[in-house]
């Protein structure tokens, strides 16, 4: 067990710390709080990622736990903010389906010795998908309404999550064909 998988297992018990504090809904500080844990668990993947390339301790175990430790954190968030009201369903449908077919395309993959790593497109769907979900979080929250009022600030956060939605769900769709694309002759295959 190396750095790199200890930082990626944190990642995995922050997914129910994360739960807990969105969904109780906290007085004053819970919805900033719930971004912050959000926000440190979602940056804890790029961090493990250089840490395992720099020492050169890449780990099977690795391998597998982060792609899982980011479909678990960001469907989480998902359904939470669907339970909430602040996202539509079908968000939170294509999302989560394309997750579960990649994660399919991936096991085809290994089955056949061959590892799909993450494409330069599924790494900019999540970064999206993180500032989307975060912006999400903090709209209307009490404490943003509490330090700005129902001002620009506010509605800048709504429109950045918005926004950042609507990409998300483009570079999620666009990201999962990628995938498809380059993994046809295993589908295919006779």
């Amino acid at each position: 067990m190396n750095l790199a998988n200890k930082i990626t297992l944190a990642r995995i018990f922050l997914v129910p710390v994360f739960l807990i504090v969105l969904l109780t809904e906290i007085p004053e500080y819970g919805s900033l709080l719930a971004a912050i844990i959000f926000i440190v668990a979602a940056s804890t993947d790029g961090l493990d990622g250089y840490i395992a390339r720099s020492r050169k301790q890449v780990t099977t175990l690795g391998k597998f736990l982060d792609p899982l430790a980011d479909k678990l954190l960001v469907s989480t968030a998902l359904i939470a903010l669907l339970q909430l009201d602040k996202i539509s369903a079908w968000f939170v449908i294509i999302i989560i389906s394309r997750e579960f077919a990649v994660t399919g395309l991936r096991t085809i993959a290994a089955a056949e010795g061959e590892v799909i790593s993450a494409s330069k497109l599924g790494k900019i769907k999540t970064i999206v998908q993180i500032v989307a979900i975060s912006g999400l979080i903090l709209y209307d929250s009490p404490v943003i309404l509490s330090i700005f009022g129902n001002t620009i600030i506010n509605t800048l956060i709504y429109w950045i999550g918005q926004i950042t939605l609507w990409l998300a769900v483009f570079f999620t769709v666009y990201s999962g064909v990628d995938y498809y694309l380059k993994c046809q002759h295993l589908l295919f295959k006779k």
